[in-house]
């Protein structure tokens, strides 16, 4: 059934496309016939990861939903929690379109958005409606016209804004898709904004956990730092990984990504060097704090990939808009087989 929906929207050009989708979902009652077939509840797949309970460990990544728009219908999909935005203080447009490619050979995605969405206020006005019981993350940012030196601000006002309605933070320093942004993920930089998120939350009569989501473009020395300031500055965890500025792997030709340009990839091209990350990170930090696992998650092998790797958690984003709701049940389906295997 998906595929003739797929083959229909894939008529479309990728953000129409994506729109269309969202206001299907918004409509009552078809997130929830649709969840008949995707959600699997089940008490085997409850997750405890720092300090939250998630109901299943498949979550909804950042992107999908910016403005907090698809709370319900992606919970009745059956997505263990759903992360909202990227978010901004201020409202912005993002990027000139079209800033979103479809890749249909690789099932790959290239978007170059930039940070759109109607400002963190507005998603705030949404999240006072969320249900009860909803996991919900919160990916900051900072406004595009925010120089780097001011940036703590911007991830400040995000964070002071959120903490009443969301269970955890993400700090998105890794975009490629906004100017001069990927500098704050230099180590300098890095921990003086982080320490300076992490005061303001040690401040609240309870902190909340706050994650760092990493590129997958970062070297090994690199990626020592990140674990060395995860350790120091006492985060939660780190969401591992976000969209790449390589094109390595892709079968599509290479006129048509040239054609295509700047963005950040996303999809099957990207789960080797997701699973590489996260492995080497777990391994290096001796399991020292969670990972969220996201990259080229498409089918239940890469999602138990991820996890054997050392992931607690993983999302999916690309997958989904090229395997719909399904893949949330059948990546449930089988990390409960592969537990019964285990035990």
């Amino acid at each position: 059934m998906y595929r003739l929906l797929r083959s229909l929207l894939f008529l479309l050009p990728a953000e129409i496309a994506h729109q269309t989708v969202c206001s299907l979902l918004r409509i009552p009652g078809i997130s929830r016939g649709i969840g008949y077939f995707s959600r699997l509840n089940d008490p085997g797949l409850a997750r405890e990861v720092f300090g939250i309970r998630f109901p299943n460990p498949v979550g909804l990544a950042a992107g999908f939903d910016k403005d907090a728009r698809l709370i319900k219908p992606m919970a009745d999909l059956g997505f263990g929690f759903i992360e909202i935005g990227t978010l901004t203080p201020l409202p912005q447009a993002g990027n000139p379109r079209p800033r979103i490619f479809r890749l249909p050979k690789d099932e790959a995605l290239i978007n170059r958005m930039g940070f759109n969405n109607q400002g963190v206020e507005a998603a705030i006005e949404r999240l006072k409606h969320k249900p009860e019981g909803v996991i919900i993350g919160g990916n900051i940012g900072k406004n595009r016209v925010t120089p780097n030196l001011q940036a703590a601000r911007d991830y400040e006002r995000c964070f002071e804004a959120l903490y009443p309605y969301v269970d955890y933070f993400t700090v998105n320093v890794s975009s490629p898709n906004t100017p001069n942004l990927r500098e704050l993920q230099e180590k300098k930089p890095l921990q003086r904004l982080l320490q300076q998120l992490q005061a303001r939350n040690r401040s609240k009569p309870a902190p909340k956990p706050i994650l760092l989501k990493i590129a997958p473009d970062l070297n090994e020395h690199q990626l020592n730092d990140i674990i060395e300031i995860v350790q120091a500055v006492e985060l939660a965890g780190v969401i591992a990984v976000n969209t790449t500025i390589s094109r390595e792997g892709l079968t599509a030709p290479s006129h048509k990504i040239d054609r295509i340009g700047a963005g950040g990839l996303s999809g099957p091209p990207l789960r080797d060097r997701s699973t590489e990350i996260i492995r080497y990170l777990h391994q290096q930090s001796g399991g020292a704090f969670p990972i969220i696992g996201v990259g080229g998650i498409d089918a239940p092998e890469s999602a138990l990939e991820k996890l054997a790797a050392g992931a607690s958690l993983i999302q999916i984003y690309s997958g989904f808009v090229y395997h719909g709701p399904a893949l949330i049940k059948r990546i449930n389906r089988a990390i409960l087989a592969s537990e019964a295997d285990k035990s």
